[in-house]
């Protein structure tokens, strides 16, 4: 009897704390997602060109990148929930200083902090909410992770239509935002797993030889998403399409992906993490191959809700085998790697998928994506003939 209860509240203990770290997480894509274009506007205002807005606004995925190699030591060091907390402050901080300078050239090192500083937040929130999700639950809580940190980040811009995008206020939301993130961190961290205190030490680079498949997943759907939000309005203008119908369809997108990630992760349940991402995958690339077709017919509306359901399904696939496979420090370390590999995939392929479009026009934009993601097909498909991708769990 008395062990029954002790399941029992077990159990409540980590729903409460799987509960806190998506509020946690959710709170810090808003402060993010409203940073972006926050800054970006106010460059504008002061007359900054668009080369050098585009160049402060990749400081904060290179400090990601910069950054990523260094959380499994702070973790193993510091603690995860004290280098979370740390990170939190950072970030409000940091964020502040943004406010008081107002200078393109100061931004530059400042957002490439933002980076660096929010980087170990994320990263060590998803290791807990991995660590927390019971196995047979696994997908469709992780589904309702990326649902959220979507929604986080869709609503941030959504903020600036309540606060404007002139002088304090809408740093305060930002700085706010991230010290209710810390807030909801230090109330359920006493609940959260050690994960940084188990399993052998793992370097991020150690790390990498262990799930070259995942790594690469990652690249890819990160460097899908960017490049889509990046170049669709330019693709579509190929077609005359007007800037607001292209604005609203790129929402469809974002709502396809909000809105499906719960039942893929069911489905993942019932599946497998690999075979759903593999079928992730073979429907962008038949995306990439009908976008052409349908842009211009209304069926480009149901088009694309799936397209963005799809094509971010990929990383909510490739996270919820991460926990599948990994424990401990090796789970750390790949969740760093991940962050760096996202960091990578989101600078190097919007810019080689523009340069597709400067030399064969519109069309260059779905091939180079196309073509992407094919390669990440036929590597899927012999590891799962192969073996290649073992289910022994590492930690």
């Amino acid at each position: 009897m008395a062990a029954a209860e002790s399941c029992k509240n077990e159990a409540m203990t980590n729903w409460a704390a799987i509960a806190g770290v998506i509020a946690t997480v959710s709170v810090y894509a808003i402060a993010q997602g409203l940073t972006y274009p926050l800054l970006s506007f106010v460059l504008q205002r002061q007359g900054v060109s668009p080369a050098m807005i585009g160049l402060s606004a990749a400081m904060t995925p290179i400090g990601f990148i910069v950054s990523s190699p260094l959380i499994p030591s702070l973790a193993r060091r510091f603690g995860a929930g004290r280098t979370a907390l740390t990170c939190a402050a950072l970030s409000a901080l940091t964020l502040a200083l943004v406010g008081l300078t107002y200078n393109v050239y100061a931004w530059f090192p400042l957002r490439f902090m933002i980076g660096v500083v929010t980087n170990p937040l994320y990263v060590l929130s998803e290791v807990w909410m991995i660590a927390l999700a019971p196995p047979g639950k696994r997908g469709r809580i992780m589904g309702v992770y990326s649902t959220l940190i979507s929604a986080g980040f869709a609503a941030g811009p959504l903020c600036l239509l309540f606060v404007g995008t002139e002088g304090w206020p809408p740093f305060l939301v930002g700085i706010v935002a991230f010290v209710v993130c810390g807030a909801c961190l230090a109330v359920v961290l006493p609940r959260l797993p050690k994960v940084d205190q188990t399993g052998h030490h793992v370097s991020v680079l150690g790390f990498m030889p262990l799930a070259l498949l995942l790594l690469t997943a990652v690249v890819v759907a990160a460097g899908f998403e960017q490049a889509v939000l990046a170049l669709l309005p330019v693709y579509g203008t190929n077609f005359g399409i007007a800037e607001t119908r292209m604005s609203a369809l790129l929402t469809v997108m974002i709502a396809g992906n909000i809105a499906m990630q719960v039942p893929l992760g069911l489905l993942a349940e019932r599946l497998s993490a690999q075979v759903v991402r593999l079928g992730c995958v073979v429907a962008t690339v038949a995306g990439c191959a009908l976008l052409p077709l349908v842009i211009t017919t209304p069926l480009v509306w149901a088009f694309l809700f799936v397209l963005g359901a799809v094509s971010y399904g990929i990383y909510t696939m490739t996270i919820i085998e991460l926990g599948e496979r990994f424990t401990g420090q090796a789970l750390v370390a790949g969740n760093a790697a991940f962050s760096l590999m996202w960091g990578v995939g989101g600078i190097a392929l919007p810019p080689l998928a523009g340069a597709a479009m400067t030399l064969f026009g519109a069309p260059g934009l779905p091939v180079t994506l196309g073509a992407i993601c094919l390669v990440l097909v036929v590597a899927s498909v012999m590891a799962l003939r192969g073996g290649l991708n073992s289910r022994r769990r590492v930690g």
